[in-house]
């Protein structure tokens, strides 16, 4: 009988390892299908199968599929939406191209334009920021007018918080524009820019699988402009009512936008007019938010996505209520990475479930504003947030690191 495989197309620096350890968990030899292998180190340290293939090619995809199907049952394709959202499009493509469970791509390509999004939302009556869409620095600047400042500028397309920005006045505003449309923003097609109401209010984040509501997290983020997380607790302290109200309009956007397939993760803020939905993510949130859901509440969403897509039923009962936290380690300046201290005593305080680095002494350090400019983070749980942040913050005071300077150019 021949071996039940797991498709991963491409892979991710937090939840990558975990898909892979769950799916050798269920029984399952996980094969990563991506451009270049050696960016995830943690294929070679789980001894996983990884095989070259240019992931941006439908087809190129479809021949090694195949090619494998004549040495594998392919139980499941699934992946990461790594370098750019709408590849989880094409996972959705190549699942149905096999006649396997796998989300819907139309439904993935419409969310995974902004302004799309936001177009089928509005017409659906749920509540979202003013909204411009915007090709220049002409029509930029006109739709901040109208809409007043501050605003959010972002690409119209994008993951990970790459392109966007808090412009809270003229200078500002130019000067992001400038960056986006000046050749320093990768731009997937024609650039087109989302100029957006700041909702301003604490933030919180429903995750969902299939057309159930897990959870809902609160968090925090760095200093502005940019908008790098800090800190993540789950469950977020929330009444039962603003619980609910969370929970109502998120069902509503995944009927807006076609989803209730697969894991999805909602972003609000808590405004004078109750919860704003910031942007809708159709795919599993990224590490270690499933991890926190596990401390939580005894629910595996990474398990449970994998047995989604090889045709299982999932399970997604509460086994209990804790309160897990992880605090992003962020660097406050570029340079060379000279050394990392304290990572061993603050795994040893009791409470602290992980303490993960994921750059190593002599990796150069170049913040850009985005979720890459965490180099690690600490997760602690416990029976009551209180006790968590105590131990949280206890551990985070043990760590330290220190950074080096990038010699002049002149040097």
């Amino acid at each position: 009988m021949a071996k039940r495989a797991l498709i991963l197309i491409e892979g991710s620096r937090g939840n990558g390892p975990l898909y892979v350890q769950a799916a050798q968990r269920l029984g399952l030899h996980p094969i990563t299908l991506t451009t270049d292998p050696a960016q995830y180190d943690y294929l070679a340290a789980e001894g996983s199968e990884a095989i070259r293939v240019d992931t941006n090619d439908l087809e190129a995809l479809i021949r090694e599929c195949a090619r494998l199907r004549l040495t594998y049952d392919i139980a499941g394709i699934t992946g990461f939406p790594s370098p750019d959202e709408t590849l989880y499009a094409t996972i959705g493509k190549l699942c149905r191209y096999f006649d396997l469970p796998g989300p819907n791509p139309a439904s993935i390509e419409r969310c995974c334009d902004k302004f799309a999004q936001r177009q089928l939302l509005a017409q659906a009556g749920v509540p979202i920021p003013a909204y411009r869409l915007a090709a220049n620095a002409i029509e930029v600047e006109r739709a901040a007018a109208e809409i007043g400042l501050p605003v959010i500028v972002k690409p119209a397309e994008g993951i990970g918080s790459s392109g966007v920005r808090l412009c809270r006045d003229v200078s500002e505003l130019a000067e992001h524009t400038t960056h986006l449309l000046g050749g320093k923003h990768i731009w997937r097609s024609s650039p087109q820019i989302l100029v957006e109401e700041f909702a301003q209010g604490p933030y919180y984040c429903a995750h969902t699988t299939g057309n159930e509501v897990v959870g809902i997290a609160s968090a925090d983020f760095g200093p502005p402009p940019h908008f790098v997380f800090r800190q993540t607790i789950f469950p977020a302290p929330l009444t039962d009512e603003e619980y609910i109200n969370i929970a109502d309009v998120s069902l509503s956007c995944l009927q807006a936008l076609g989803l209730g397939w697969g894991p999805t993760n909602i972003e609000f803020r808590w405004t004078k007019r109750g919860p704003v939905v910031i942007e809708v993510n159709p795919r599993l949130a990224g590490a270690p938010d499933s991890q926190l859901i596990q401390l939580s509440y005894g629910v595996d969403l990474i398990n449970e996505h994998i047995k989604l897509v090889i045709g299982d039923k999932c399970d997604l009962r509460k086994r209990h209520s804790h309160t897990a936290a992880a605090r992003n380690l962020v660097p406050d300046r570029d340079g060379t990475l000279d050394w990392i201290k304290g990572t061993s005593l603050a795994a040893a305080v009791p409470g602290v479930v992980d303490v993960r680095f994921f750059v190593a002494p002599e990796t150069p350090i170049v913040r850009r504003g985005v979720y890459l400019d965490c180099i690690g983070y600490v997760i602690a749980a416990s029976p009551s947030r209180a006790q968590t942040e105590a131990i949280l913050q206890r551990a985070v005071d043990l760590i330290s690191w220190s950074i080096a300077p990038f010699p002049a150019l002149d040097e």
